[in-house]
């Protein structure tokens, strides 16, 4: 009789041991949560937090997607956005306004958008999922998020302004000088081609002899018709003019 009882009682916990193997295994390995571990994003952007799960169950009006957030200073995770049949973004605190829905449970996606992000918003953000009867596993996943100031950029109106009042006049300028340059020293050039026996250039100097006001050059009709009375005279006054005076001689 106690041979009979100590049978029944190890059957009993073989088969225990069994059903929990089988269905406690099958339980804890339910559903499974996956986000990425970080994300990065610039002042101003839209993050898109991306949230997936695979459950063993098809997803019903009973599943829920919790998210959460907890700061970089640390302390408990808060909770601001909630999925269960309706998408319920936050009016208000942190985030308010700033988290659209973009999930779609039949697909298995439960991401959410993040608007116009802030330095603020550095943390770490929670993905809670939960499809009954599949409530075990991993319900939830982790995302490391970081903000940061966006790099400047130079606008397309900006270089154009720049084009416009800054280097277009500052061109039209520096060849305007450099033809200044340049064109002075061609007129030169070309005014020196050519020069009249009379005309007087630049660092010649025009001497001038006076002469004496009684005296003019004589011609060839003037010498023939001086007489010998006149000779004398005539020797006289050529002695007295000055040596380095061009005069005309007498060819006659």
């Amino acid at each position: 009789m106690c041979r009979l009882v100590a049978g029944e009682t190890t059957l009993n916990v073989v088969l225990l041991l069994y059903l929990f193997s089988v269905f406690g295994l099958s339980r804890v390995s339910a559903i499974k949560v996956s986000t990425p571990a970080e994300l990065h994003a610039s002042k101003g952007d839209t993050v898109t937090l991306s949230c997936t799960f695979t459950s063993t169950s098809r997803p019903t009006s009973k599943m829920s997607v919790h998210w959460s957030y907890r700061p970089q200073t640390g302390g408990p995770p808060l909770l601001f956005f909630q999925f269960s049949s309706r998408a319920f973004p936050p009016l208000n605190g942190q985030f308010g306004g700033r988290i659209q829905w973009r999930g779609s449970p039949a697909r298995g996606d439960a991401s959410i958008s993040l608007i116009n992000a802030t330095l603020n918003d550095n943390g770490t953000y929670i993905c809670d999922v939960t499809n009954p009867p599949d409530v075990y596993g991993s319900p939830n996943s982790h995302t490391v998020l970081t903000v940061t100031l966006k790099a400047p950029t130079i606008r397309f109106s900006d270089v154009a302004v720049l084009l416009t009042f800054i280097l277009l006049p500052s061109g039209l300028i520096t060849l305007f000088l450099i033809g200044r340059m340049f064109w002075p020293k061609k007129q030169r050039n070309q005014s020196n081609s050519y020069r009249s026996p009379i005309e007087v250039t630049e660092g010649e100097e025009c001497v001038t002899y006076p002469q004496a006001a009684n005296v003019r050059s004589a011609t060839c009709c003037e010498l023939y018709l001086l007489d010998s009375e006149d000779e004398d005279e005539y020797h006289t006054l050529k002695k007295r003019r000055p040596s380095n005076e061009e005069y005309v001689e007498s060819q006659c």
